[in-house]
């Protein structure tokens, strides 16, 4: 169920699928960087505002889906 987000006269359901690809999609995103990964996300995520929802790291990419606020110009996504 999507969980909708509102204000007075607004109602709105925003997120983004943000995939990270290292350059020829090396291999090189497992053991101790996955969790240097996490934690970089969660730090940036918790800088500008921005609830993670859920991230993955894989073995040669990143998926991320953060939530974004109702105010476009405070978030760097936008």
């Amino acid at each position: 169920m999507r969980e909708w987000q509102s204000q007075n006269h607004v109602r709105w359901y925003c997120r983004y699928h943000v995939v990270i690809v290292p350059k020829y999609r090396r291999k090189s995103m497992f053991g101790v960087l996955r969790r240097d990964i996490g934690e970089m996300l969660k730090e940036l995520c918790r800088r500008f505002g921005i609830e993670l929802v859920e991230g993955h790291v894989m073995p040669d990419h990143v998926h991320s889906v953060p939530r974004s606020g109702g105010n476009n110009a405070d978030h760097p996504f936008d």
